[in-house]
C-alpha cells in the first residue's frame, strides 16, 4: 500500500511492534512521527525510519496535550504504548491491577482525545489491545477485562468519530521486543504453552502484528472491528 503523503503518529514507536509499524509506514512513504517516553530509544528509531519524535507520557493529560499540539495533521494513529503489572486477583495490589487500566485503556483514550482535533476528515485510529480480551491465558483477571474494554472503546469510537475510522488491533503472544527482556526460562515456558494452544503452533512475529496494523490503515470500509493475529490462539 502507497502512504505517500501522509503522516503516521505512533505513540509507542520507539521499539518492538510500534517501530515495525513505523519502519513500515516510513517504507510507503509516509511521515512518520514517534512517542514515547525514553527519548534516546525514540532518536534512534526516528533516525532509523527517516522521521521525527517527542518524549510523551500517555498517563499525562498535559503531556499528550503538548504532543499532539506541536502537529499540523494526523492521518493515521498507532497507539501501543502502555507499561504494566499482570497477575492474579488474589496476589496483586490494588494499584498494580489497575496499571493496565491506568496505561493502556485511559492512556489509548486520551491519546485519541488529544488527537481529535489534529485528525484528518479521513484519518484512521488503531488502538491496541491483546488476545487475552477473549481467552484468558490463566490468573489476570485485571489484564484480561482491560484488553476487552479497549475493544469496546474501539468500537465506541468508531461510532462518535465517523467517518474517521477506528480499529483495534489484539495480538497473541509476540516474539520480540516485550519477551526479549524477560528470563529465558520463562520466555520459553510461555512459548512452549502458546505454541500447543494455538492452531499454527507457533508464537507471532512483530511484522505480522505491523502487517495487520497496516491492514487497518488502509482498509478504507473497515472501522470498528478487531483484528486477533493471534495464530488461532483465540478460536482453541
Amino acid at each position: 500500500m502507497s502512504l505517500a503523503g501522509k503522516h503516521v503518529v505512533i505513540i509507542g514507536g520507539g521499539s518492538g511492534i510500534g517501530l515495525e509499524v513505523a519502519r513500515r509506514a516510513a517504507a510507503a512513504g509516509a511521515s512518520v512521527h514517534l512517542g514515547g517516553r525514553t527519548a534516546a530509544k525514540l532518536s534512534a528509531a526516528a533516525e532509523e525510519v527517516g522521521g521525527t519524535w517527542q518524549v510523551v507520557d500517555s498517563t499525562d493529560q498535559g503531556s499528550l496535550a503538548a504532543f499532539f499540539g506541536a502537529l499540523d495533521r494526523v492521518d493515521h494513529l498507532f497507539t501501543p504504548g502502555a507499561s504494566y503489572t499482570v497477575g492474579p486477583l488474589r496476589e496483586l495490589s490494588d494499584s498494580d491491577a489497575a496499571s493496565p487500566f491506568v496505561t493502556k485503556f485511559w492512556g489509548q483514550y486520551h491519546a485519541v482525545k488529544h488527537a481529535v482535533p489534529k485528525l484528518a476528515p479521513d484519518a484512521s485510529i488503531v488502538l491496541m489491545s491483546g488476545a487475552a480480551s477473549v481467552r484468558p491465558p490463566g490468573a489476570a483477571p485485571a489484564y484480561v477485562a482491560c484488553n476487552a474494554a479497549v475493544e469496546g472503546l474501539g468500537r465506541g469510537l468508531a461510532v462518535e468519530l465517523a467517518p474517521v475510522r477506528v480499529n483495534v488491533v489484539a495480538p497473541g503472544t509476540i516474539d520480540g521486543h516485550l519477551w526479549a527482556g524477560r528470563p529465558a526460562a520463562v520466555r520459553e515456558a510461555s512459548f512452549a504453552q502458546y505454541r500447543a494452544d494455538t492452531l499454527l503452533h507457533r508464537v507471532g512475529q512483530e511484522a505480522e502484528v505491523a502487517d495487520a496494523v497496516l491492514y487497518l490503515f488502509g482498509s478504507t470500509y473497515t472501522t470498528g472491528s478487531t483484528l486477533y493475529p493471534d495464530g488461532g490462539y483465540a478460536l482453541r
